[in-house]
């Protein structure tokens, strides 16, 4: 006889409100003795009619902290049964829903001081926040009040005072309103580039890399502005501010030297001991900084750095549909880092002596373990060792010698050795849902790296993923859903979705000249401005109008882990006015630049990718049309010279001489003499959209782009 593993309302046995959700991070809490509700209407309309407050937790898969918090507590039956008797529990995952997650952070934000995952919010039944932390621990200690103690006061707060949390809820809600205002302000000139840089320069690490102290998070696109300041001013310190931050980066246990891609971040000045999940989106933008920085410099630890990243994605992160997975976590086996890291024991045991004897003078591999070193007790990591070489360059793995290629092979074998024995071990958990922003900017990193490289199993790879998201995440013709997990699509597309995509096919077009990806670009641009645009204030929405509608419709222009969508938007908007000689599109931009100027002058570094886009707009700019056979030698070496040098205020467009007409001939507006077909690869330069005589001599064309 079948057992029976249904209750009466369908649901497994044991099982909450999150069994059937597409999330993962909501699917791990099935389980658990809190009764959980997804972000849905049910869960208020219960909260209104039995008078309780909203216990709102929001984290996401990945999150080495929210497994601690749920292990400590949701687990608990005691914490469990306090938590259903005094509340309504709703659990969000922040990477589905990153509405919810940017307004209830900025509570976290405006009552603590500081954010982070996992997000702790109590709300009234109408989902005003009256309560904000991160992780809290089970029980009070060390003068830290624990989650049984604080919902026992909150229990007594909603009986006894309710019109105080009502006033203090109102107040914030207040206050949420009035900052997602954004008043007007004035153009911005180059003095903001030099602030910003100035800034850096302050924060700037210059024994490790980075900026600031620990924790260090990657932030390649602060990277990548100062690539441009770089190139605009020749300030030698931006450049040597990039490199060293990257290849600190690069030495330091943040890299997975065994598997490659970059872990999270590091909990360690020095970029040796980091959180160990693996996100979708670092691997895309330090991909593409040290890209630019291979461009910038011809350094080839750039070049190799970035080929290891994507091999690691399109092994490890690739579905066979095309697009990419999410993240992996951080622990395995419940504990932090377990899959990455080594005993010398275990390195001995499957190491000939030599190979052992080369990982420990190379990589600090040490019998005590080498994480102890870096102030880790080892009652967290016991003896373990994690994969480092000194960031300092003393024992840097380099091209320069014969003997150090011999040691770099030495390397590749070790290394190919330790990876198959790695892959018997029980792997962290990966989140596979696919997520359009996300894989937007993995897009735009294949396609960069396939015409900068040389690499066509990049470019296809770039295609893919973009046919992908044009068969399973659009709908209503240009419109982007969120999310896709298992043939389901779902949550209407955010700004980010749309701008990061886009960013994504404007790079697929320089690469492939494909006059289809930019078609489609301009398309979703349209849809973009017409739902996210203010018409009052100016700036883009993160959400739109036919998103749920939440406490407010919010503005994002700040940095995080990734760069906001109205920072990618604006260079998008730039780009997409030279590539077309649409100057509706340019003023659009510089209404974009007066929405906010005001807030980016009070702190230039913390929008460093807006100010990339204002480095484009201040120029000078170029637009390069090329004319010539796409199978003949002169065109390939003509397009590899423009692709290969680091000239980032510019765009390509390409143009068969094959055809007279042609698709890329209904979107650009160029004036340019077409009917006379040259006999030779040939290149028009336009300076912001006033075009120099055409040349067919390459050193003649660097050099007509070459002023600063």
């Amino acid at each position: 006889m079948t057992k029976n593993n249904f209750s009466r309302n369908g649901k497994k046995k044991n099982e909450n409100n999150l069994g059937t959700e597409k999330s993962l991070y909501l699917r791990q809490h099935a389980y658990q003795p809190v009764d959980w509700y997804p972000w849905k209407e049910e869960a208020f309309e219960k909260a209104k009619k039995e008078n309780k407050p909203i216990f709102l937790s929001i984290g996401y898969s990945t999150c080495h902290w929210c497994h601690v918090m749920a292990h400590e507590s949701f687990d608990d039956p005691e914490v469990a049964k306090l938590i259903n008797q005094i509340f309504i529990p709703i659990k969000v995952d922040r990477e589905e829903r990153p509405d919810i997650d940017k307004i209830y952070m900025q509570v976290a934000v405006m009552m603590t001081g500081s954010g982070g995952w996992p997000l702790t919010i109590f709300l009234t039944p109408d989902k005003i926040p009256f309560f904000a932390a991160t992780y809290i621990p089970k029980e009070s200690q060390y003068g830290r009040k624990g989650l049984i103690e604080i919902i026992k006061k909150v229990k007594d707060l909603w009986k006894y005072k309710y019109d105080l949390i009502l006033q203090q809820g109102n107040q914030l809600l207040a206050a949420l309103q009035e900052n997602s205002l954004t008043a007007k302000g004035e153009t911005l000139t180059e003095a903001i580039l030099e602030e910003a840089f100035q800034e850096f320069l302050t924060r700037y690490d210059r024994q490790s890399g980075g900026f600031g102290k620990a924790p260090k998070f990657p932030s390649p696109h602060q990277l990548l502005f100062l690539l441009r300041y770089w190139k605009r001013t020749g300030n030698g310190e931006a450049l040597k501010m990039v490199k060293k931050t990257l290849q600190s980066m690069q030495a330091g246990g943040i890299f997975d030297h065994v598997g490659f891609g970059f872990h999270r971040y590091s909990t360690d000045k020095y970029w040796i001991v980091p959180h160990f999940e693996k996100m979708l989106y670092d691997q895309a933008l330090l991909a593409m900084a040290y890209l630019e920085a291979y461009q910038a410099t011809g350094e080839s630890i750039y070049q190799e750095t970035t080929r290891k990243i994507l091999d690691y994605v399109l092994r490890d992160m690739a579905s066979s549909g095309g697009g990419f997975y999410s993240a992996e976590d951080a622990d395995s086996e419940g504990e932090e880092g377990k899959f990455y890291l080594w005993t010398e024991e275990e390195l001995r045991e499957v190491l000939e002596k030599d190979e052992l004897t080369f990982v420990q003078k190379y990589f600090h591999i040490k019998p005590e373990g080498n994480l102890a070193a870096m102030g880790h007790a080892e009652e967290v990591f016991g003896k373990q060792n994690i994969f480092y070489l000194d960031s300092f360059g003393k024992t840097e793995i380099n091209d320069s010698k014969e003997e150090i290629k011999a040691e770099k092979e030495k390397w590749s074998k070790i290394r190919k050795k330790l990876y198959k024995i790695r892959t018997k071990r029980i792997p962290p958990e990966k989140d596979t849902k696919i997520l359009t922003d996300w894989n937007g900017l993995m897009i735009a990193a294949l396609a960069k790296a396939g015409r900068i490289l040389e690499e066509d199993l990049y470019i296809q790879a770039a295609k893919k993923a973009t046919n992908f998201i044009l068969a399973k995440l659009v709908f209503n013709q240009n419109h982007l859903f969120h999310r896709y997990w298992e043939k389901d699509a779902g949550i209407p597309g955010y700004l980010d979705d749309y701008a990061f995509f886009i960013w994504g096919l404007l790079e697929l077009y320089e690469t492939t000249f494909s006059a289809e990806y930019l078609e489609k670009a301009l398309d979703l641009n349209r849809v973009l401005i017409a739902d996210f645009w203010d018409e009052k204030n100016g700036g883009f929405y993160f959400t739109t109008e036919h998103n749920e509608q939440l406490l407010v419709r919010q503005k994002e222009l700040h940095d995080g882990a990734i760069p906001s969508g109205n920072s990618v938007a604006f260079c998008n908007l730039i780009r997409l006015a030279h590539l077309t000689g649409n100057e509706q599109l340019n003023h659009k931009a510089y209404e974009l630049v007066k929405a906010f100027s005001p807030m980016i002058e009070q702190n230039p570094p913390a929008y460093g990718y807006f100010l990339i886009g204002v480095d484009f707009m201040i120029g000078p700019a170029y637009e390069i049309i090329i004319i010539g056979s796409p199978d003949k030698n002169d065109t390939k070496e003509m397009l590899r010279t423009l692709q290969q040098n680091y000239l980032p205020r510019k765009v390509v467009i390409f143009r068969s001489v094959e055809n007279k007409v042609q698709d890329i001939d209904r979107i650009i507006n160029f004036d340019l003499p077409l009917e006379k077909i040259p006999e030779k690869a040939t290149a028009y330069i336009c300076k912001d959209y006033i075009c120099m005589q055409p040349t067919t001599d390459m050193q003649k064309m660097l050099e007509l782009l070459e002023n600063r």
